[in-house]
Order: structure tokens, then sequence, then C-alpha cells
């Protein structure tokens, strides 16, 4: 089908002004250019990711409801933080495992912000069980991780995102063939991509075909799961 550019540079000059006078009384009144030029392009975005997405995995979702769906939210929670700045300067989505609220499961992930857009998959800060459980999955299945991640092509093109052990974690051998990746902390890699990706017509064939080339890290980290692919 043919292609059109969801974002265009207004977008990115509403998010560099929303960072000059982050205030929600400014918000307010630049509402109507955040619809414009962010939510409503961006729902649109995922909106045309529901196909491709469903065949590269049926189990997963690609939600344009305005609540609950695959957009988050442009509010920041700022209960706990120290920062208390109302608003993200940057809007992402992601498309989530159809059993997501049963269980914390591998996702992908398309960010948009200035001198900062990437996309990627995989699981960010997995709860202490499910970590543990990913590194004996790993440990116990090398070959088909090392298919999925560890070719020339993946580790070119992709970077792992979070930190890692400085140490192997306990009960596994520092000499075990996976030990770097049996030390993440996060299972979780993408590329980054510039502004004029982002406002190109070819922004939605080349989230598709990176999806594509992440599915089998994230079809892995699902079995290591339990969850249908």
């Amino acid at each position: 089908m043919p292609h059109t550019a969801y974002f265009t540079p207004a977008t990115f000059k509403f998010f560099k002004a929303l960072g000059r006078h982050n205030s929600r009384e400014w918000f307010h009144e630049h509402k109507d250019d955040y619809e414009r030029h962010v939510r409503e392009p961006f729902t649109q975005f995922i909106t045309d990711m529901q196909s491709p997405l469903a065949k590269i995995s049926p189990q997963y979702r690609a939600d344009p409801r305005k609540v609950g769906g695959s957009l988050y939210r442009i509010h920041r929670d700022t209960r706990f933080a120290n920062d208390k700045q109302p608003y993200k300067t940057w809007q992402g989505s992601r498309f989530f495992h159809a059993r997501r609220h049963e269980i914390q499961a591998p996702g992908f992930y398309l960010h948009i912000q200035p001198g900062e857009c990437f996309v990627g998959g995989g699981m960010w800060h997995p709860e202490p069980p499910v970590l543990k459980s990913l590194r004996e999955f790993l440990s116990d299945n090398p070959d088909a991780w090392k298919r999925a991640t560890h070719g020339k092509a993946f580790q070119e093109r992709y970077t792992w995102w979070g930190e890692s052990l400085t140490r192997p974690p306990r009960g596994y051998d520092a000499n075990h063939e996976l030990i770097e990746d049996l030390k993440r902390k996060n299972f979780a890699a993408g590329q980054d991509f510039d502004e004029a990706m982002a406002c190109s017509a070819e922004l939605l064939p080349f989230v598709v075909d990176n999806f594509k080339r992440l599915a089998p890290m994230v079809d892995y980290l699902c079995a290591a799961q339990e969850l249908e692919f």
C-alpha cells in the first residue's frame, strides 16, 4: 500500500518548545498543536501498524485507543520524582503481547524525540523472578538465542539497552558461552534514526522491517515466558 509521512518538522518544533516551557498553562494553550502534530499522527501510525504487525505475530497488538492503548501518555507521573515537570518531551508507543495483563511480556517500541528517535524490542526492567527465569532459559537454550541475536546483521544494526552486571550472576560460570548476555539486567535492543526518517514516508516500512528483524529475539523471550508468538 502507499505510504505517507506521519510526522513533520512541526512535531519536533512542538517538543522543543515544550522543553522550554514545560508547564500546564503552556501545554493547555498549545494543546491543539500537540493533537495535530503529535498525538493524531502517532495514532494513525499505530492504526496503520495493525496489519503488518499481525503478519509478524498474531499475538501482538497495535492499539490506537486514547486510554490503555499503544500510545504512552504525554503526562509524567511526578508523585515520587524529583523532577516535577508535568510533561514528557517525547512520545513513545509500545506494541504489546495479548497477554500483557497476565504476565510481564516482551514487546516492540517506537520513540520520537528531538535528537533521540529509536525503534526496538525486547524486555525492559524485567521483574526479579522474570529476570531469573530468563537467565535460566538462556543458559539452557543457548543456540536459538545465538541465532536470534549473535548474527552479524543483528550485531551491526542493533545496540543493547540498559545496564549489565559487572560480575556473573550468582550460580553462573564466568566461562559460560553466553556470560555477557547472562549479565544483562534488560533484554532489549534497538537502533536510532534521525528526524529526516521520522518525517519521511519511509517511516512505516522502516519500523516494520525492524520489527521483523527483532522478531526472533522477541519470539525467544516469549518462549522463555511460555508465551505464544
